[in-house]
């Protein structure tokens, strides 16, 4: 296979650089927010640097292979990712009462992670054709509405409800990019605000109770609330200026959860305050509007669908994320792109941003 050589001239460099510095953020915000904690083996940063750096060569070869190739294989690809979701269920290893990891030898991963680019890609070939102008009608949708199910069912079974909602909103956030007609996506809306109440049932108890102490954390402070009451006190700690690094004393001391993955955005706001917050976040929202750009300027629909598709994962993940920490969302488990710990995410994630890359630097290829 031959790289054209017009792609290194065209090489997205801005898209690039905003990863690698939150990227970098990431790594000392990881190492300061894990520095006492008593562990065995290699620190977690040096992990999270090891799997950024696999992360970043798998992003390369994604960037620099034809996204019409991905296209091809679209569904093969999707199902792949399926099968691994079944595995799962039946050999996955069971880590805090959710099974959601395959081990093979030594290294184990998260499939639920990589389902999510799955989808994107499914999405994209099946959507890449143009509507009618008026947009898709729902009986139309029939197979992307399958599309979504069935990895849906497999991951709220492990239990992971983070992934799932993932899942449901870059679909309908597609949805609505590709056209769909305003008629069938109020039809769609009513019908799901009919499920909500039933969808309560199938919920597991620690998740209703995670609903319900958003609403009210002091109901179980101790209990459910207390990811939320610990996570605000971090962040509200950090006044302005922040308490400087490796100086917050919530994650030090062991009071804030889950500090190296679904709150990590806690312990930046303590260490570095509402400036360094914001910080990040103009960061995250860089990101976000360089890959609508890329999106919109995208040479055909295939493209411009993948790279929304992208845009959209990303953007979820970070507004879900934020929201919670803060206390304006329940807790859900979703991890901040680039910033948590977690192998599999920041592959998959760095997955994406290859997708992007790929994207962009054909926009002026024909």
């Amino acid at each position: 296979m031959q790289i054209d050589r017009r792609l290194f001239i065209h090489f997205d460099w801005t898209l690039l650089g905003i990863v690698l510095a939150i990227a970098s953020i990431g790594i000392l915000n990881l190492y300061s927010a894990t520095a006492k904690i008593e562990m065995l083996g290699t620190p977690l940063y040096l992990k999270q640097i090891f799997w950024l750096l696999i992360g970043l060569v798998v992003m390369v070869v994604i960037a620099f292979i034809e996204y019409r190739f991905y296209s091809d294989f679209a569904y093969i690809i999707y199902s792949i990712a399926l099968f691994l979701l079944i595995v799962v269920l039946g050999y996955g290893i069971i880590t805090s009462g959710a099974q959601r990891w395959v081990k093979i030898g030594s290294l184990s991963f998260q499939p639920s992670e990589f389902v999510k680019i799955s989808l994107i890609l499914a999405m994209a070939k099946f959507f890449h054709r143009p509507p009618h102008r008026k947009g898709y009608l729902l009986k139309q949708l029939p197979l992307p509405f399958l599309l979504l199910l069935l990895p849906m069912v497999l991951i709220l079974k492990q239990p992971d409800l983070g992934t799932a909602i993932i899942l449901l909103l870059v679909f309908f956030s597609t949805l609505i990019f590709v056209k769909i007609r305003w008629s069938s996506l109020l039809t769609i809306g009513l019908a799901g605000a009919a499920v909500v109440p039933l969808l309560w049932n199938f919920l597991k108890e620690y998740q209703k109770k995670r609903i319900i102490t958003f609403f009210n954390p002091d109901l179980d402070p101790l209990g459910a609330g207390y990811h939320l009451i610990q996570s605000k006190i971090a962040v509200g700690s950090g006044g302005i200026i922040g308490k400087g690094f490796m100086k917050g004393t919530q994650s030090k001391l062991g009071f804030l959860p889950e500090q190296q993955t679904d709150f990590i955005f806690s312990a930046l706001g303590e260490e570095w305050g509402l400036i360094g917050s914001l910080f990040v976040i103009g960061l995250y929202l860089a990101l976000i509007l360089w890959g609508l750009r890329i999106a919109v300027q995208a040479k055909d629909r295939l493209s411009a669908i993948l790279a929304f598709g992208v845009v959209a994962m990303l953007f979820w993940h970070v507004f879900i994320n934020i929201g919670m920490v803060l206390g304006m969302m329940p807790v859900v488990g979703i991890p901040l792109p680039l910033l948590s710990y977690g192998g599999s995410f920041i592959i998959s994630t760095l997955i994406g941003v290859g997708l992007l890359l790929n994207v962009s630097m054909r926009r002026y290829l024909f």
